[in-house]
């Protein structure tokens, strides 16, 4: 029988040729796939750009990376400077992000956008040790852990430099806070400068929060099985340019993460910044309640001009901070108002419905008000997630 010679899957230029219903072979790529991503999430950083890029191409020499920043519409052009540099640097890598803000966020988007099997998160203040990185890698690569943590509480001078009397004191109570809630032993479970295997991070991801700012210790709560892990002491440095984003609604969506790893998830970091806010309102009905009745109006007056303040209160305050990835602008927030005081007085009536109901069956007060209150916060939050926001 003739015996032929098996036919070559690859062209003689090395394209690879059309399989069965057209289809093209991938051949492998001549060049080193990218073995480790740093994503530098960004606002407002345009003067640190340059300075820290130099710093990665000195700090991982020898080793095939790439950086992507991943930038909120920084109204001081990162964005431009970053696609400044990358217009003559292959490796650095601009992911601008429209009407969204916050890190976990940029964390999650910029980590689904490589394709690397190695992750590292870095701000773009420079206030961490960008030196360590190599260090970080080779331990992932041992096996020896999925997550390298940089921690600033495992040497004494971690934090003598970086961070204000307010902040460090704030630093350490959300640390105190985290480790009660993880099952790992961690010492820095809110830093900001990690390193994680992709696949530790992807096994995690769908039950990520994209709100608030400590995504290393969300990633540690949402996952399936226990991580091994491995910190790596280093010294928090005295920021150079910028300013810190730590605010309020920072210390709030913590708070509510907290909450959410408690009750798996059960109670979104929204939910409870929207519960928050309409605690703020009553507070504000009431004032504004006295004052008028002060005046001399009669009761109906007062509490119609009370409500009213009270609901503008809480628009405003939800559209800025709540829904600040959100928030309505123009005519679009005219409304958005509208609309919100329309279904918080149907709130407003369930409220009372539900509380008449159960005070029916019980002579408990103060259960048939809570229950009122509970039944129309819900409605308020849920009509107003999807109606107005």
């Amino acid at each position: 029988m003739d015996q032929t010679t098996p036919r070559s899957n690859t062209l003689a230029n090395g394209a690879p040729e059309s399989g069965r219903g057209g289809a093209t072979a991938i051949a492998p790529s001549p060049a080193r796939a990218c073995e480790l991503t740093v994503i530098v999430p960004t606002f407002n950083e345009c003067d640190n750009v340059v300075p820290l890029v130099e710093r990665l191409a000195k700090a991982l020499a020898g080793l095939n990376w790439r950086v992507i920043f991943v930038d909120d519409d920084s109204p001081d052009g990162t964005a431009a400077a970053v696609n400044a540099v990358a217009a003559r640097d292959a490796r650095v890598q601009c992911l601008h992000r429209l009407r969204r803000r916050g890190l976990a966020g940029a964390v999650v988007e910029g980590v689904m956008a490589a394709s690397s099997p190695y992750i590292a998160v870095i701000d773009g203040d420079m206030q961490h040790d960008e030196t360590l990185l190599p260090a970080m890698l080779e331990t992932l690569r041992s096996g020896q852990a999925e997550l390298v943590i940089g921690s600033r509480y495992l040497d004494a001078k971690g934090l003598q430099t970086g961070l204000s009397r307010v902040r460090l004191a704030g630093s350490r109570l959300a640390t105190w806070m985290a480790r009660r809630v993880l099952k790992a032993e961690v010492s820095d479970p809110v830093s900001g400068f990690f390193m994680i295997r992709r696949d530790a991070f992807e096994a995690a991801a769908p039950r990520l929060s994209i709100e608030g700012f400590k995504i290393l210790f969300d990633i540690i709560a949402s996952q399936p099985t226990p991580l091994r892990i491995t910190e790596i002491p280093y010294a928090f440095a005295e920021r150079t340019s910028g300013e810190s984003k730590l605010d309020r609604r920072v210390v709030i969506e913590y708070l509510g993460l907290i909450l959410a790893k408690v009750t798996y998830n059960r109670v979104s970091v929204r939910a409870l910044m929207f519960g928050l806010v309409g605690a703020s309102g009553l507070v504000i009905h009431l004032t504004v309640l006295r004052v008028v009745l002060g005046m001399g109006a009669g009761f109906a007056l007062a509490q119609s001009i009370a409500a009213v303040t009270a609901m503008t209160s809480n628009f405003a305050i939800n559209n800025a901070v709540t829904y600040r990835d959100r928030r309505l602008t123009g005519a679009a927030l005219i409304a958005g108002y509208l609309r919100f005081c329309a279904l918080c007085s149907i709130g407003l009536i369930a409220n009372v419905a539900v509380a008449e109901l159960v005070h029916r069956h019980t002579p408990l007060w103060w259960l048939a008000g809570v229950s009122g209150a509970l039944f129309g916060a819900l409605w308020n939050y849920v009509s107003t997630s999807l109606a107005v926001w």
